[in-house]
């Protein structure tokens, strides 16, 4: 019965890392990819509009810091009256996170 009960949980906690790796994945496609490209780079007609910073370079990652990243994500990124980024208003913290996560997959 321990076994069963052990297995379970292994399967649950497994499904729950697979269901939150998609939704940052979705949820990157959704919010992010139109400026910041599948790939992190920027290299999109919107992402050459709005100045979009190649996420891929490791001085990208290294100056980025969590925090300040999960300002962004909520709050929007503006430039004096210019909204570079707008804000992500349907995601929840733990999206935001999991959204940073997925940002520190594409250094190089």
């Amino acid at each position: 019965m321990k076994k069963l009960i052990l297995i379970t949980l292994s399967i649950l906690a497994v499904g729950a890392l697979s269901a939150t790796a998609g939704d940052a994945a979705a949820n990157w496609e959704k919010h992010c990819q139109k400026c910041h490209g599948a790939d992190g780079k920027g290299d999109t007609k919107m992402g050459k509009k709005t100045g979009a910073k190649d996420m891929t370079t490791a001085e990208y990652q290294t100056a980025l810091k969590d925090d300040a990243a999960f300002k962004g994500i909520k709050d929007g990124i503006k430039d004096g009256d210019t909204v570079k980024m707008k804000p992500a208003e349907d995601l929840s913290d733990a999206d935001i996170k999991d959204l940073i996560a997925h940002v520190r997959k594409f250094k190089k």
